[in-house]
């Protein structure tokens, strides 16, 4: 997997969204629309959390699950 490709995947897919969406990687937050926080953060076979909130938070649950999925992140979305 090229991380590069992942982390403009991932910020695309969460920028088509109005809902906050925060990756938590140990104590670090991270807005997952922005790119820069993703390659600092995106680093080898961690564990992520994703924290969706807002109007279409379901949908963009569902769809980010599935990127960071397609790319063989481990992420667990939760549920607040």
């Amino acid at each position: 997997m090229s991380n590069n490709t992942a982390i403009v995947e991932i910020s695309q897919a969460a920028n088509k969204f109005r809902s906050s969406i925060v990756l938590q990687a140990d104590n670090k937050y991270i807005d997952v629309k922005s790119i820069l926080g993703l390659f600092t953060t995106l680093v080898g076979n961690q564990k992520y959390e994703l924290h969706v909130h807002g109007p279409d938070a379901d949908e963009a649950k569902a769809a980010m699950a599935e990127v960071f999925k397609k790319h063989g992140l481990d992420v667990s979305v939760v549920a607040e």
